[in-house]
């Protein structure tokens, strides 16, 4: 007979914080019994990024004595949003938290943020209002980034750089989490018809180890913010991207070939002389490269989503479907954006 699958499933991604294991068992405990008193069955997955520390000594020790507490153990360090897609595609639970193992965040906030899923929403996002970080490194940048994707994606959120959250598990099983995409979960999910709500949630200033954050961090945001708002728009229409610059290129190049035609017979400049010649052709020859470009991704296009039976769209109901239809491929790739 197999186990009863839990109702909620934390998810921890843990990279050296053996400082911190203590407090986080403890912390663990204490939230784990308050859920389970309230009819809550839990399960705690921590899953060790390669840490280079004892850390995962210590966590083996741990879940001796908590049967709830699951482990895995990365041979090398692969990052956080690895070790999170690992921790979803494990987790059993009907509700899905993931938080951080610093303990920045607060165990004690999980019970509220499964209260506000049950009020209807997909997902809950954690917001840290008063967030204990250092000003000009760590909160400035997370504001203009947290502004530039809600601009760029359409979904706007205070924090999209806190770890706490709520999903329920159905809006994760549609995304697959590649780079350190982990953040652009909710946007995923909104393409997808997630409901989406904010929670505030404390943040505490850390008490051990280092911070795994910097300033390079926000260059990888502004790179994989690229990649989302391409595979959100373009993801089944590149050349609609590709052939739009392509066509502006190629008619810059016409316009400059047509000014240094006119500066030839009107002024008496040789063409070989001016500089618009070589800027039109340049811009002409990137153009055609481009619209070449579009072509190739929209033959990649079909060959990842025909060679897999990868779906284009995702159906949120159907009523009296007939008994004998097969049940549909699970789509990966988010529903592009209409309008």
């Amino acid at each position: 007979m197999s186990e009863k699958a839990p109702q909620v499933s934390i998810v921890i991604p843990l990279f050296d914080e053996e400082m911190t294991i203590p407090r986080l068992c403890a912390a663990l405990d204490d939230v784990v019994g308050k859920l389970e008193a309230g009819g809550r069955s839990t399960e705690v997955l921590i899953i060790d990024d390669g840490s280079r520390d004892a850390g995962f000594a210590r966590l083996k020790e741990a879940a001796t004595t908590r049967p709830w507490m699951r482990l895995i153990r990365f041979r090398r360090n692969f990052g956080q949003t690895a070790a999170m897609a690992a921790g979803f595609e494990r987790a059993r639970g009907a509700y899905i938290v993931p938080m951080d193992a610093d303990l920045q965040n607060d165990p004690d906030d999980i019970p509220m943020l499964l209260a506000r899923l049950e009020e209807g929403y997909d997902i809950v996002s954690g917001w840290r209002k008063n967030r204990q970080d250092k000003a000009l490194s760590r909160r400035l940048p997370s504001k203009i980034a947290n502004s530039l994707i809600g601009r760029v994606t359409g979904v706007r959120l205070h924090d999209y750089g806190c770890t706490l959250k709520a999903y329920r598990r159905e809006v994760l099983e549609p995304v697959r989490l590649y780079g350190e995409m982990h953040r652009f979960i909710p946007v995923y999910a909104k393409w997808s018809g997630a409901r989406i709500t904010e929670q505030v949630v404390r943040h505490h200033a850390r008490k051990e180890g280092k911070s795994k954050y910097g300033l390079a961090r926000t260059l990888k945001v502004l790179l994989d913010l690229m990649t989302v708002k391409f595979l959100g728009d373009y993801s089944t229409k590149p050349l609609y991207l590709f052939g739009l610059w392509g066509f502006l290129f190629i008619g810059g190049g016409f316009v400059s070939g047509l000014i240094t035609l006119l500066e030839k017979f009107r002024t008496g400049v040789y063409a070989h002389r001016n500089p618009l010649l070589l800027l039109a052709v340049m811009l002409f020859v990137v153009g055609i490269q481009l619209i070449g470009m579009g072509l190739l991704a929209e033959l990649l296009v079909r060959i990842y989503h025909e060679s897999q039976s990868k779906p284009v769209y995702l159906i949120g109901e159907e009523i009296n479907a007939p008994v004998e239809t097969p049940p549909l491929a699970r789509a990966i790739l988010p529903v592009p954006r209409r309008g």
